[in-house]
């Protein structure tokens, strides 16, 4: 493989000098920066061996370099020797940028070239101010994988179908009355979305085009009286297309859309530079006057409607059934010896694939024993699969697709003995779980301001971890969706009653072991109080949370009663739903401390 690659690095650089250009970037997105993106657009992954989702790679004529976040750092270093790639670890002070690593290395007067159409404008923006106050010129020279891809796969062809109002609770027509309000608000004659989840939502339709994610490539320009759909036509089916038709949704093909914007006549269009990729922005005509601001679909789209919240807890019911079937089949099979990462990824599939609505997995199954579990995104291969033993701890991260919901959650699971620290930090991981989930703030609150509640335990023993605490999770959508977040960085989109957010602490140690405990937090009014509206959260996964790793002395008696009052509604919802043995399991797992 690690040859494969160096073939694959020299053959950009190949291209780089017929195209006249002395440095290449390739990052990890597609024509509509999606975080998880369909084989046609997997260049990055192609291109260095490394399979996270989140990375870019940069090549010159003597070097070629990755940047990841935290999640990869560890799987990244395994993945990238030998194949001649650096790793940049983001977010560590002794890391340089891109733009400073390639202003260090190439001249005055060089060139830099990048695929417009799979980065954001304004990143693009950012890029071109830094590399040409140095001298640097920034080309936007297409996509070399066109000619040095031999084996490419093709745009996704899977057809569109349509989710149902009773799912979405709202029609498409209703949806598009909401956005043309919000259009008016902004002055926009027009709005351009890019972004997979929005038009999905938007429309009320759903695909198969990205692993794990129900979206269909492509775009959705949304005029006062009318729309105009961008896909393949293949995509669409007679059902499909009178559902657009009453809606008042015209068809046109995808490649049209660069043509189709520039033509456009006079007036103003809304898109957000965050999500609109360069090469489609620069088709817009100069008499066209451009709103650049955040899109209203992704507030719309994360405030969950009535209909929605009552088909999410019914899909956590029926989530939370399926995982105490596969959690009490894992205590009985581990002693045994004959299970591994893989075996258990495999095995919690079936229990979920059983439910109702199951539509499949909201992201590939985390399955981390041992020393694995410290690596934060780390995917069991035939090459890593080792066997569970009745010790020590299993990271689990999975969630699933239902029509009526979304879940993602965590368990740290005790498969026997624990050390001290491996009992320590699992208490504190969950200590600032629970201080979280129980937190109550005043209305126009930001995730960031909350973010401390979760660190505070683990930061008093000098320990972090770098991911964010929480995301926003889509309503058979995306599993992470914004536009809010928990976490250290800075984002101005307050919480709101129906958001669903994640709450994911965590601490892992490399070599040594990995703690997360998570669950989906609903976003609810909490009353009246000084200066205004309060607001609480409503812990929605329902699912056992494992007590034989707690330090009884290290909670308060304020989280223990939050622990024990979880855990009853945890019986009390799953427990009709059992048969008696699994009753019976439900009722010890959920026992009190």
């Amino acid at each position: 493989m690690d040859n494969i690659i160096s073939k694959r690095i020299q053959a950009l650089r190949t291209w780089m000098k017929q195209a006249g250009t002395d440095a290449f970037i390739v990052p990890s997105t597609d024509p509509h920066l999606s975080e998880y993106v369909a084989p046609h657009w997997q260049s990055r992954e192609w291109i260095s061996g490394f399979t996270g989702s989140a990375g870019t790679v940069v090549v010159t004529q003597e070097e070629a370099g990755l940047w990841t976040d935290s999640r990869y750092f560890l799987q990244a270093a395994r993945q990238l020797e030998g194949t001649g790639i650096d790793l940049y670890k983001e977010m560590l002070p002794e890391t340089p940028s891109i733009p400073a690593f390639l202003s260090a290395r190439l001249k005055e007067g060089q060139s830099v070239s990048i695929d417009g159409r799979v980065f954001a404008t304004n990143a693009v923006r950012t890029l071109q101010q830094e590399l040409t106050s140095r001298g640097i010129i920034l080309k936007n020279a297409g996509d070399p994988m066109e000619q040095i891809w031999a084996d490419r796969p093709e745009i996704p062809l899977g057809t569109a179908f349509i989710h149902e109002t009773k799912y979405a609770g709202r029609s498409c027509a209703e949806k598009l009355i909401e956005i043309r309000t919000e259009m008016r608000k902004a002055g926009a004659d027009r709005l351009l979305l890019s972004a997979l989840d929005e038009i999905a939502w938007a429309l009320n339709l759903r695909g198969n085009d990205v692993h794990c994610n129900p979206v269909i490539v492509s775009y959705l320009l949304i005029e006062q009286e009318e729309a105009h759909y961008f896909i393949n036509s293949r995509k669409v089916t007679s059902e499909v297309a009178s559902h657009l038709h009453e809606a008042g949704v015209a068809l046109h093909t995808y490649q049209e859309i660069d043509a189709y914007l520039a033509q456009l006549p006079s007036g103003s269009l809304m898109l957000e530079p965050g999500k609109t990729n360069y090469t489609v922005r620069s088709a817009l005509p100069t008499h066209c006057r451009v709103i650049e601001a955040a899109s209203p679909v992704a507030l719309l789209k994360a405030v969950r409607n009535e209909r929605e919240i009552a088909g999410l807890r019914q899909a956590m019911r029926r989530d939370g059934v399926a995982l105490v079937k596969f959690l009490k089949w894992l205590e009985e099979a581990v002693p045994q010896g004959k299970e591994t990462e893989i075996s258990v990824d495999k095995k919690l599939h079936e229990p979920r694939a059983a439910q109702p609505l199951y539509m499949g997995e909201s992201f590939d199954t985390i399955a981390g024993y041992g020393v694995h579990a410290a690596i934060v995104h780390y995917e069991a291969t035939p090459e890593t699969d080792i066997p569970l033993e009745p010790r020590g701890f299993l990271l689990l991260d999975s969630g699933a697709q239902y029509l009526d919901g979304t879940t993602d959650i965590t368990r740290t699971i005790a498969l026997g003995p624990l050390t001290d620290e491996e009992k320590a930090d699992y208490t504190l991981i969950l200590r600032g779980h629970i201080d979280l989930a129980m937190a109550v703030f005043p209305e126009g609150t930001r995730g960031a301001q909350l973010d401390v509640l979760a660190r505070m335990p683990i930061w008093q023993h000098r320990m972090n971890f770098l991911h964010g605490t929480g995301h926003g999770v889509g309503h058979f959508l995306n599993v992470h969706e914004g536009p809010q977040s928990i976490r250290m960085n800075e984002n101005p989109v307050c919480l709101r009653p129906g958001m669903v957010t994640s709450n994911e602490p965590g601490v892992y140690k490399a070599g040594s072991h990995g703690v997360r405990t998570e669950n989906l937090l609903l976003t609810v009014p909490a009353g009246e109080g000084l200066f205004g509206r309060y607001l609480k959260f409503e812990t929605v996964t329902l699912c056992p949370i494992c007590t034989r790793g707690i330090v009884r002395s290290l909670l308060n008696a304020e989280e223990i009663d939050w622990l024990n009052q979880y855990h009853r509604k945890v019986y009390e919802q799953l427990a009709p739903n059992l048969d008696e043995d699994e009753r019976r399991w439900l009722e010890k797992a959920c026992k009190a401390i």
